[in-house]
């Protein structure tokens, strides 16, 4: 190890405590940004000589990160990134932080997979879908499935969502691909082959969703392991019975995803399930607990697949509160709202609030749905009827909640 990278780590990690001893925050960006900056190739030198897996998509990144650490840890440490750190200096600070952990699960926003592949030479990634998110500060998604498909040609494994055109047409660049039958509910963003732009035709059976493209041939490839309701049978034939806390069809589809790559190193899909069988919440991602006295789950979305994934999640007749702010991370245009089908939530009571609570009400309300506006966030769960509240909200919305639980 160079005297420069010594120094490098040693500073970062100066920056990071003094950011969280003056209450600016985990520390993960600016210690990693300051380690880059003395040292520009102190990821790559961080990542040598560890087995590494990354993980990346628009949506169920840190849930499959978590999935797959767990899955790993039955065969001993793991670094990994949290707390949304997920661009270069997060990874940075991850690792430099853990320097001695053999193996590494780090999740990868998706613009940053091409240079996060070359820097970790990682020996599987994880694909998990594609959508719209954030076009005020990301490209297209099909210019994303297009940069991955370049990068995946230097990747050993590639553990692909088989239901996710995008995805499928990406991860075919890698040496070896598994594909998971992981669904798709959302399929408004991956109509069209993203080989040569035709229409994808999809089909229903009373089993399975198929689709392919009529022009050029790419179609759904034929999944190694297959998800049916909470049953996810392997390769080999054997079906689990997957048992999660966290909630969500699509979060059998992550551990279906997880296991898959967790295989890579060996471990069996019964240690690596009975393993996330025991995670509660991510991140306070499906989080229980109590607001003012009410009790809340808290349940995070980003974008229109989020949002669907999200409100399929919410426990019939709960009251839910719609939480939507409009900061830079959260992306600063909130039009996304009328591609969110808030008409499931008719005959329900609904909250709006946020920064956009007035969007949000507009929304509502040519959705049919009867609601009220707070702008408070923590006054908006008081608002709603006695008894537990499901709490929607996006990314910076959702932090403010999380914060509004810690203080108390």
């Amino acid at each position: 190890m160079s005297l420069r990278n010594s120094v490098a780590r040693a500073t970062g990690s100066a920056a990071a405590g003094l950011s969280r001893l003056t209450g600016r925050g985990s520390g993960t960006t600016v210690g990693g940004r300051v380690t880059l900056m003395l040292d520009p190739l102190a990821l790559r030198r961080a990542a040598a000589g560890r087995d590494i897996a990354l993980v990346s998509g628009t949506n169920g990144k840190t849930t499959t990160r978590t999935l797959l650490v767990a899955a790993l840890e039955t065969r001993g440490r793991v670094a990994s990134n949290g707390g949304g750190a997920n661009l270069p200096t997060g990874l940075t600070a991850a690792l430099t932080g853990d320097r001695t952990s053999p193996r590494a699960v780090l999740e990868v926003d998706e613009p940053y997979l091409p240079q996060i592949i070359d820097t970790t030479r990682p020996r599987a990634v994880v694909l998990l879908n594609l959508s719209r998110d954030q076009l005020d500060r990301y490209a297209e998604v099909s210019r994303i499935a297009t940069i991955w498909r370049k990068a995946l040609a230097d990747v050993p494994v590639a553990v692909g969502n088989a239901d996710d055109p995008l995805v499928v047409w990406a991860a075919s660049g890698a040496h070896e691909t598994v594909w998971v039958a992981a669904g798709q509910r959302w399929t408004d963003d991956s109509t069209a082959c993203p080989s040569c732009g035709s229409v994808l035709v999809r089909t229903t059976s009373s089993k399975d969703v198929h689709w392919h493209c009529p022009s050029c041939g790419l179609s759904r490839p034929t999944p190694q392991w297959m998800v049916e309701g909470r049953t996810v049978t392997a390769p080999d034939g054997t079906s689990y019975d997957v048992q999660l806390s966290l909630p969500g069809e699509v979060n059998i589809g992550n551990a279906a995803l997880a296991a898959a790559a967790a295989m890579t190193w060996g471990v069996t899909p019964a240690a690596a399930f009975e393993a996330m069988a025991a995670i509660p919440s991510v991140e306070g991602r499906y989080l229980e607990t109590t607001i003012g006295g009410r009790p809340v789950r808290l349940l995070l979305a980003k974008n229109p697949a989020g949002w669907v994934e999200a409100l399929e999640m919410t426990r019939p007749g709960l009251p839910v509160v719609v939480a939507v702010n409009a900061r830079a991370q959260d992306g600063r245009d909130p039009s996304w709202l009328w591609d969110v089908p808030f008409e499931v939530l008719q005959g329900r009571e609904a909250v709006a609030t946020g920064e956009r609570s007035r969007d949000v009400a507009v929304r509502l309300r040519y959705a049919g749905v009867e609601h009220v506006r707070i702008d408070d966030l923590s006054d908006a769960v008081r608002a709603a009827s006695p008894g537990p509240v499901e709490v929607l909200a996006n990314y910076t919305a959702f932090q403010g909640y999380r914060r509004v639980v810690r203080d108390g």
